[in-house]
């Protein structure tokens, strides 16, 4: 079939998913091969889990390969001959997989059940569509488009990133709060789009195991769309909202009746019902009349005890023991068991016999018409219409189930009205099957679809019922909640067009009046009957929201009073401000006006405004509208600002900050106040506070009361910041170590508690960090780095005739520039002082030589080296052996000299103690700086020629090595 090449899937797919269809329809037909292969006793039971484990794998691989089994069975419904070609389809495609499938065996509901749990059905049905020419791409993307817009998690995705918008607009004059986010949007913060209950296309109610949505219970919270509102009012987000128009899909009514798994199903074939004969589950009447086929137990007692089973032939007899046939057949149970009696008593002495059918006969009858397997089936005889229309699964979605023909030798004897059987559950008991019977579904009659406010919404179809008020009655009746002066009927203007038609209730609400007048209401073929609810929200009630203590609604009275929502304090949080307001929509178009009322006055009945419908009454906190702040500062536990209470003074902020730190100062504090002056000048005042005789002695007339705005500063104990303070003493020094120190301790005396300098000392090469120094040097280093950065593009040259060169000098800057930045930035920030001290402390100690020691100092005192140190632009940097009286023009030799990219101009020495001996230190009278004599650990630093004409360029360049070769150096002075 060269239609199955659309729908190539793995074969364990098909395997299962021939398995489930197959099982659906016929439980207990062909089945005990799969039951043996998977070892399952419970036919139902296998087939759920089938169907659970192959939707899961299924919707995870294929989610969005075929279209949304909604708008599969659209197009199915739409185009019943299409149903006929996928059932073959997928009957094929499962024969070439090894598993019999027929495909007459697979009914209209159980395709669209595993429509909506498979998604590999739902892509192979499509895919064949579209082959087909049935549906087209854009058919396709649409419906894909529109099912992953009503996801929950777009949905929720949508839902999010309104309320981030929301969260970023102006303030406005009106705020409110919303109980479907409360604290979501805070005061004075527009709302563009008020807090949204459920989407309109789902309903708050119960989900059937298929996913289907049903309508919600009466006393659920109706479905609502809130359209947006200029103000975040409670009373207009209820007036701003609107009654959705239903957008579940209907069903016929009874489309559910014939899907079951748990019945025994019947061949269409002719051949016999599962299981063979139909064993009796209760005793028959003894008005039962019997016929060929009925296979009758007879039980005797008395002269002899036996029991025998015997079937009444073709010609209507049985075999007595001892007695010979007997013709039985179209007598009733109670006449052959007398005359069974009668037979048998010549021939046993004092016999007693008993009668009864173990089992009926099977009966053939015709179930022809728009039925899912219309064809001959083997019923039992005691079998009724209805269980016959179940056996050929029941009508087709344009089969009638108003009317079931009953016909016997050509003759209609009954008709059956399964609206009878599923409203009222009334079963036709009068009219029995006998052999040959023919049972005709005929198409559909007149249908109407109801909807909105009914009991039942869905599709029904007409048979007696010509007024509006029978088809209300067939759909259960309207809810409480419906609107009667809101019932709409579309119509089809037959080949023409629709029209709108308004169901005139009158005003009169008396339920006879209104029954009346839907009575004289016709219905017509195609009419779609819409009852809609009542609005949302009530008409009379006030809001109350704010600092109380229960907000929300009150139900509204004439005459209604302020007093009568706020009766005391009681009804507020704890410190409510004392002004309130009334949020008044006026009319005729309720725009907002604000009423403002005294809190207090309220309270003791000196105002009592009245009130309207919609009012809203809002209660802010004595925190929320400009509170009244302190500030407190320095040593307490907790420092900020605190709100202001009635009455507070400065020991009681002190208290609320949790009081003093060890280190506070208590003697005294800073309060600073203002004043406005002229409400045009802010006049700062200053006083001491006798802070520690109001807070620890209690003294009132050293506490101060406070003003809103006050700044209260608690001082700190002179030196708390230099308890513990220690300085490291390193190298070549008797006790090295941590030694704490007093306020004023200079460097020399912590070398004397050190127990002086070694003989190995070398005092010219002490190094002394201090992290103030360092991070300043941190500082300076990166604004270094930045201004390179920034300069770098004005360091290129300027266009020239000769661009090869000119290219070749621009690379050689940048490749320069990377250079001197990477060394700066591998480079630490070392913290060294410059200091000059020597072995004998005692003269230097008390001169400016010697500093005042912090707290975080180290102090490193090294050895005495034995080289004079050569780096930069030489040819061999190195570590040259110290020989005295040598001077750095004799050590730059040694190195090899200095290389063509060097600049001898700007060569300077760094001093083992850290000073900087430059071109600009010397004299007139000096021959330079490389006729310096060098002393052990100096370091002889030789720059690089920095390239570009830009003096700016060259000097932050040079700065840059400078300082790259002072961190050298003093790594070098502390080995």
């Amino acid at each position: 079939m060269t239609h199955c090449n659309y729908l190539r899937r793995p074969l364990t797919h098909w395997l299962v998913l021939a398995a489930m269809l197959f099982i659906a329809a016929s439980p207990h037909c062909h089945s005990q091969s799969i039951l043996d292969a998977t070892s399952t006793e419970n036919p139902v039971q296998q087939t759920e889990e089938l169907e659970n484990t192959t939707a899961a794998d299924a919707d995870a691989s294929t989610a969005e390969a075929g279209m949304p089994a909604e708008s599969l069975i659209q197009v199915l419904r739409n185009s019943p001959e299409v149903m006929v070609e996928v059932k073959s389809v997928i009957a094929d495609e499962a024969q070439q997989r090894g598993v019999s499938v027929q495909a007459d065996s697979l009914t209209d509901q159980q395709v669209y059940s595993q429509l909506e749990a498979s998604a590999d059905l739902r892509a192979s049905v499509t895919e064949f569509l579209r082959a087909r020419g049935y549906i087209s791409e854009a058919e396709v993307a649409q419906a894909r488009e529109r099912y992953q817009d009503n996801t929950p998690d777009v949905r929720k995705s949508r839902r999010a990133r309104s309320n981030v918008r929301d969260s970023s607009n102006a303030a406005a004059a009106l705020e409110g709060e919303c109980e479907a986010l409360p604290g979501a949007y805070k005061a004075g913060k527009l709302r563009t789009e008020p807090c949204s209950p459920a989407p309109p296309w789902q309903y708050k109610g119960m989900l059937h195991s298929s996913g289907t949505a049903v309508p919600p219970n009466i006393t659920d919270e109706p479905s609502e769309l809130h359209r947006t509102a200029p103000y975040n009012l409670r009373a207009l987000r209820d007036l701003y909202t609107q009654v959705p128009g239903s957008t579940a899909q209907l069903k016929r009514l009874g489309s559910g009746l014939f899907i079951t798994r748990d019945v025994p199903q019947f061949s269409a074939s002719g051949s016999l019902p599962v299981g063979g004969a139909t064993t009796l589950d209760v005793p028959l009447g003894p008005d039962y009349i019997l016929g060929a086929g009925d296979e009758l137990s007879i039980a005797l007692w008395g002269g002899v005890s036996q029991t025998v089973l015997r079937t009444i032939d073709r010609g209507g007899r049985v075999s007595l023991p001892e007695a010979g046939p007997v013709q039985v057949a179209g007598l009733a149970l109670k006449d052959a068991q007398a005359l069974i009696t009668r037979m048998l008593q010549p021939q046993f002495r004092d016999i007693h016999v008993l009668v009864s059918v173990a089992q009926v006969r099977s009966i053939r009858v015709f179930v022809v018409g728009d039925v899912q397997r219309p064809g001959a089936y083997e019923v039992s005889s005691l079998a009724s219409p209805l269980t016959a229309l179940f056996a050929a699964g029941g009508p087709t979605a344009i089969g009638s189930l108003r009317i079931l023909r009953h016909f016997r030798n050509q003759k209609q004897i009954g008709e059956i009205d399964l609206y009878d059987f599923m409203l009222h559950g009334m079963s036709p008991v009068d009219d029995k099957l006998e052999a040959d019977d023919t049972l005709l579904v005929p198409p559909a009659g007149p249908q109407v679809a109801v909807f909105g406010a009914v009991k039942r919404p869905a599709i029904y179809e007409l048979k007696d019922e010509q007024d509006l008020a029978a088809v209300l009655d067939d759909a259960g009746g309207l809810t409480v909640a419906a609107s009667l002066a809101h019932i709409a009927i579309e119509r089809i203007v037959p080949h023409q067009g629709r029209v709108e038609v308004a169901v005139d209730t009158g005003s009169d609400r008396d339920p006879a009046a209104v029954l009346s007048r839907l009575r004289a209401t016709g219905v017509k073929d195609g009419d779609r009957i819409h009852v809609a609810t009542v609005l949302p929200y009530s008409e009379q009630v006030v809001y109350l929201q704010g600092h109380v203590a229960r907000p929300g609604k009150i139900a509204f009275h004439e005459s209604m009073r302020l007093n009568e929502v706020l009766r005391s304090y009681r009804d507020m949080l704890p410190e409510p401000a004392d002004r309130g307001e009334i949020v008044r929509l006026v009319p005729p178009d309720l725009h907002p006006e604000v009423v403002q009322f005294s809190v207090p006055d309220v309270l003791i009945g000196n105002a009592n405004p009245a009130l309207r419908p919609f009012d809203t009454i809002r209660i802010y906190g004595r925190y929320e509208r400009d509170a009244p702040v302190v500030s407190i500062r320095g040593e307490v536990e907790r420092p900020g600002d605190y709100p202001m209470f009635k009455g507070m003074t400065a020991a009681d902020l002190v208290r609320t900050a949790g009081g003093f730190k060890r280190d506070a100062l208590v003697e005294r504090a800073d309060l600073a106040s203002y004043q406005v002056k002229d409400n045009a000048q802010v006049i700062v005042q200053r006083q001491d506070v006798a802070i520690g005789d109001a807070v620890v002695d209690h003294k009132h007339a050293a506490d101060v009361a406070l003003r809103p705005g006050d700044v209260l500063t608690i001082h700190q104990l002179t030196g708390w910041n230099d308890i513990g303070a220690s300085i490291i003493v390193e190298g070549e020094v008797a006790h090295p170590g941590s030694y704490s120190f007093q306020a004023g301790e200079h460097l020399s005396d912590i070398l004397r508690r050190a127990g002086g300098l070694r003989p190995t000392a070398y005092p010219q090469g002490a190094v002394l960090t201090r992290p103030e120094v360092a991070s300043l040097e941190e500082k300076s280093r990166q604004e270094l780095i930045r201004q390179i950065e920034t300069s770098a593009a004005s360091a290129r040259m300027k266009p020239t005739a000769d661009s090869g060169g000119q290219s070749a000098t621009l690379q050689l800057v940048q490749q320069q520039e990377e250079q001197i930045l990477s060394r700066l930035r591998s480079q630490p920030a070392t913290g060294r002082l410059v200091i000059q001290i020597d072995s004998k402390i005692g003269r230097w100690a008390g001169t400016p030589a010697d500093i005042e020691v912090r707290s975080g100092d180290t102090l490193r005192i090294p050895k005495r080296p034995g080289f004079v140190l050569v780096t930069g632009q030489v040819y061999s940097p190195a570590a040259v052996t110290f020989m005295p009286d040598h001077t750095a023009g004799w050590y730059l030799k040694r190195a090899g000299g200095a290389t063509s990219i060097a600049n001898q101009k700007e060569i300077f020495i760094v001093r083992a103690n850290g000073s900087v001996i430059g071109r600009g230190s010397h004299k007139w009278f000096d021959r330079g700086i490389l006729s310096t004599r060098l002393d052990p650990g100096d370091t002889i630093v030789v720059p690089q020629k920095i390239i570009g004409p830009s003096v700016t360029w060259r000097n932050l360049l040079g700065t840059a090595q400078v300082v790259t070769s002072l961190a050298i150096a003093a790594a070098v002075a502390g080995l």
